[in-house]
């Protein structure tokens, strides 16, 4: 959890409270009081209402100091809303980031914005992640960091461009055409993004982000570009990559979503052996099919060999239903024959081990099914499997990464068969040109199959197939001339900067390494007019590209000028100028026409640390991103800084989970689930839509366990609104007790406390998340433990504030005892203010403004003094035995008494003499009293402190012992003392002023309170 409730205490808290103030009516502001006098007191006037100790109720109220603030303890609606609004205005959310960057400190803290996609509204999934970025933020700067973090946008890519192609048409538009609508799109998307950012409450500069379409983003962009140029990681090529034939572009990996229903039709094909391996040749068995299974037929025309598994054996075996002989593998045999419903004989084994002295399938050579005069090689391959299938794989090098690496290893040939549309081209043939390959061209090659008599057999087969991310179609693998990185080269010196690299959560560290791993070249072409010119040129005649430092230089520095679209707007003499030209040493300008592919987003995205991190060190303490980004921007970063300048851009990450239904679900417009941030902060049509405000959305991502899916709805957004109503109750009563307070002038030195206070201030000393500040370890203050113990040990204080309201209400206004009280309540709402400023501002800020004593001078924020401030001559360590010795001994007088009010007996409590003796003689220096701080803790009417309980005790007295280990200088000092007590039902009166049982009879002050009102 980032934050435990307000409502869940410590078990200290359970230990100081249960059971405390049961029926004694201490806690109640709304105090009722006695109409009679007693020692001379006049009583004043009263309210004429029936009163428990008294025919009237009120004649003392004046004199007893309530709390009083115009603090509220709920807001609710519109006012709420407006609420926070002016908290907003008044506290200067909009300059306090650009207060703390120009003030002076030691240390700077960097988060590294990862650019949310410019594409649409905002949804719960950002506020998770900027709600969080800005719990972390906050926190760092209350600890005196100066935070550097600059929020940004993704501006580039085929969603947006999509979605302006979709508004202006798709037929005559230029490259300009559609940038220029395109960009007008992503800036209506970034504006309404950012106003619900700021209406979160998030800190940051909103007048100076980052964009990816920004001319100086895009030259520092070509800068890392040219520099893995020059270095031979950026290469051109022609290879297989993932293609989209419904965005007609090349794809990354990153951007693939894979759907585990996809839907093929599977089938199982015989390539005839024209040729027979020496072993086989040998053995005369007569013709011999090799059997192969597929689940794309339609890559079958494009093939170029059959695989087999080089230390795997082989079986030839005789079908018992027509005779046919089919060479398998020797494991799949048995699953084969159940699966054509036939006996298989064997009738002969090979191997395909390689060496000594050769593979025995070696030298085979099969005829292509369904392309006459055709001869395709059996080949040893690494990664053919036996988990399905023959053991034995089709191989189009055209259509396949694993094939092409064959292709590359024997020098195959690498024929496209498929054009950009997913159609079969003419190398297919006129039977095949013009067919949809993932369609009728899939049902025409299995027809062919049959026609030919290779069909062994078909069926539906239901596996994971990669589809496109933003169409949501299924993408084929073809052949196509791209620009790539070689992550090959950068993956071991990646995962070697890796190690350096803190993980939050560390299983997340397996998954990054794993996905370097599967990841041996990047597409960055895209076919596509909205994004960043890939700077080359090319050949008219040869069609060789031109591209080096002096043409990448003078192209970024046009871009940083003059933005992205000089690319088609200048002509190509000013991009390629004559001085560009001879430091190039090629041809004349008009030799070359400009590229048009563009650079893929998360190439864009991923350079993003060399255009917003300071130049310093070009490396943020911390980048903080969903899971999704595993396989995008954490690795895409990770990749060109590598390959740039050797190191990581981030020293740690962080992943947090998705944002998901109350059910667990993926939010979805269709299933009706979708949870809209701006509904949750104001309010929606239905009646079962309240306006929360920001504070709630912020504590819902705070209260989040993040390393996990993140859930949302009513019962989450109802528990974090009552959890922040019960926190502003107790804020509510620190704040009334505080009226008229100064805490520059009337705190009180912790010497002269009483020692109850001396160990609150103790315990506020010593507590990890009121000492944080000094932590050297910042990143589990993203987990907001510190913040969780700090409003829980803020809760736990309030409860032993709540022990002794006699002080706070009955005491003089000005007494040692009341004011000592009132230092620590001051401590406590300060430390606790801080505590949740960083997850709740809007409160925070409400409370300072109501808090007293406190002049904001030039201060906008609050936070702009700082964090807790907690004293080392707060820290008692005798204190805490002497308070938790008496809490054990009070502990067990609530357990004789179960259900009965503890103010109502008389206490004793018997120990021999020792150090607890001596402990409690701290906190009680008389024998018996009805007002020292034992008596305060215990709750009694009465405690008397004794070496053994009196011999008369009377027969309703109440009997237990218990035991109290004392362990003192780390130790050195340990003492098990015994302890026995006897509790009687007090005789007294109830004091009508004070409440507590003290008084000689119902209609006269106890002794207290008579010279308290009797004093001039």
């Amino acid at each position: 959890m980032l934050l435990c409730r307000v409502s869940t205490v410590t078990q200290a808290v359970a230990r100081w409270g249960r059971r405390s103030h049961r029926g004694s009516g201490l806690l109640h502001p709304a105090l009722s009081f006695s109409s009679s006098r007693c020692h001379g007191v006049s009583s004043g006037e009263g309210n004429a209402q029936p009163a428990e100790a008294g025919p009237a109720q009120g004649q003392y109220r004046d004199s007893v100091l309530l709390p009083r603030t115009d603090f509220p303890m709920k807001l609710t609606g519109q006012k709420l809303l407006d609420r926070e609004l002016e908290v907003q205005r008044e506290c200067g959310f909009a300059e306090l980031y650009s207060w703390q960057r120009q003030r002076k400190a030691k240390k700077e803290f960097c988060l590294h914005d990862g650019p949310p996609y410019a594409n649409g509204d905002p949804h719960v999934g950002h506020a998770l992640n900027k709600i969080l970025k800005d719990i972390r933020n906050r926190f760092e700067m209350l600890r005196g960091r100066q935070v550097h973090y600059i929020p940004g946008w993704d501006c580039h890519g085929l969603p947006i461009e999509l979605k302006a192609l979709g508004e202006l048409g798709t037929s005559g538009l230029t490259p300009l055409q559609i940038r220029q609508k395109a960009r007008e799109f992503a800036e209506r998307a970034i504006a309404r993004q950012r106003a619900a950012f700021q209406r979160w409450g998030v800190m940051a500069d909103w007048d100076n982000c980052y964009y990816t379409f920004d001319g100086t983003y895009e030259a520092a962009q070509l800068k890392v570009f040219q520099e893995m140029h020059s270095k031979g990681l950026i290469y051109q090529d022609y290879k297989p990559v993932f293609w989209s034939p419904s965005s007609r572009t090349a794809l990354a990996e990153a951007e693939l979503e894979y759907n585990p229903e996809h839907l093929s039709t599977a089938i199982y094909a015989t390539f005839p052996l024209g040729t027979l391996p020496p072993k086989l040749a040998e053995a005369d068995v007569g013709s011999i099919s090799v059997l192969v299974w597929t689940t794309q037929p339609w890559t079958i025309p494009a093939n170029q060999a059959v695989c087999y598994m080089p230390n795997a054996q082989y079986s030839v075996v005789k079908r018992a239903d027509n005779s046919q002989l089919l060479l398998v593998a020797t494991e799949r045999a048995a699953s084969l024959a159940v699966l054509l419903g036939t006996e298989l004989e064997s009738v002969g084994t090979v191997t395909g081990w390689r060496s000594p002295p050769r593979s025995q399938l070696e030298g085979g050579i099969c005829k292509h099914p369904t392309i006459p005069d055709k001869e395709v090689p059996l080949l040893p391959a690494n990664h053919v499997t036996m988990g399905k299938g023959t053991g034995l794989v089709h191989t189009a090098p055209a259509h396949g990464m694993e094939d092409y690496s064959v292709a590359s290893q024997f020098k195959l040939s690498v024929e496209c068969m498929v054009d950009g549309e997913g159609k079969f081209n003419e190398l297919a043939g006129p039977e095949l040109q013009n067919l949809f390959v993932m369609g009728e061209g899939t049902d025409k090659v299995i027809s062919m199959l049959k026609a030919c008599g290779a069909l062994v057999k078909e069926e539906h087969c239901v596996h994971s197939y990669p589809y496109d991310w933003r169409t949501k179609q299924p993408v084929v693998i073809r052949p196509s001339k791209q620009w790539f990185i070689n992550t090959a080269s950068l993956k071991d010196k990646a995962k070697e900067v890796l190690q350096k690299v803190r993980v939050l959560p560390e299983s997340a560290r397996s998954s990054l390494l794993a996905m370097l791993d599967r990841r041996t070249y990047w597409c960055i072409s895209r076919q596509r007019s909205w994004g960043v010119p890939i700077p080359v040129f090319y050949h008219k005649e040869s069609g060789e590209p031109l591209i080096n430092k002096h043409t990448v230089s003078h192209i970024a520095q046009l871009f940083k000028e003059k933005g992205s679209d000089c690319w088609w707007e200048l002509p190509v003499e000013t991009l390629l100028p004559p001085e560009v030209l001879k430091k190039s040493k090629a041809g004349p300008v008009t030799d070359y026409v400009r590229g048009e592919d563009v650079l893929d987003i998360w190439f864009d995205s991923g350079a993003s640390w060399a255009a917003v991190l300071e130049e310093s060190d070009s490396r943020a303490d911390v980048y903080v991103e969903g899971k999704d980004q595993i396989g995008g921007w954490f690795q895409s970063s990770l990749l060109t800084s590598v390959a740039a300048r050797n190191k990581a851009p981030y020293k740690s990450l962080v992943v947090h989970g998705f944002a998901v239904s109350e059910k667990g679900e993926k939010m979805s417009k269709s299933l009706g689930n979708v949870v809209d941030p701006d509904t949750v902060i104001n309010g929606g049509k239905d009646p079962g839509a309240p306006a929360y405000g920001a504070d709630v959305l912020r504590w819902w991502v705070a209260e989040s366990n993040v390393f996990s899916e993140v859930q949302i709805g009513p019962t989450a957004l109802n528990s974090a609104r009552d959890s922040i109503n019960k926190l502003r109750n107790t804020l509510k009563f620190l704040l009334g007790n505080l009226q008229g307070f100064d805490p520059r002038t009337q705190a009180v030195d912790p010497k002269e406390m009483h020692y109850i206070d001396q160990y609150m201030l103790h315990q506020l000393q010593i507590s990890p998340a009121f000492t944080s500040a000094s932590s050297k370890t910042g990143e589990g203050s993203l987990l907001h433990q510190k913040h969780a113990a700090t409003t829980r040990n803020g809760q736990f204080f309030i409860a032993l504030c709540l022990l002794r309201p006699s002080r706070l209400y009955c005491d003089p206004e000005e007494s040692l005892a009341r004011r000592s009280c009132q230092t620590v309540l001051e401590e406590i709402l300060d430390g606790v203010t801080r505590a949740i400023a960083p997850i709740l501002p809007h409160l925070a800020e409400e409370v300072y403004l109501h808090a007293p004593g406190h002049d904001r001078g030039c201060l906008s924020s609050f936070l702009e003094s700082g964090w807790i401030k907690s004293s080392s001559v707060w820290r008692r360590p005798g204190l805490e035995e002497a308070v938790e010795g008496a809490c054990a001994i009070r502990d067990s007088f609530l357990s004789s008494i179960p259900g009965k009010n503890a103010a109502q007996y008389n206490l004793t409590i018997a120990i021999e003499p020792g150090l607890l003796f001596e402990l409690m003689e701290s906190l009680q220096e008389e024998p018996t009293s009805t007002s020292s701080q034992l008596t305060e803790l215990m709750m009694a009417a009465q405690t008397t402190l004794t070496s053994q309980l009196p011999r008369d005790l009377p027969p309703d007295a109440l009997r237990s012992s218990g035991n109290f280990l004392i362990n003192l200088e780390g130790g050195v000092i340990r003492e098990d003392s015994t302890y026995s007590i006897a509790a009687v039902p007090t005789s007294a009166a109830r004091c009508p002023r004070c409440r507590r049982y003290t008084a000689e009879s119902p209609d006269c002050l106890c002794p207290r309170c008579h010279s308290i009102l009797s004093a001039p």
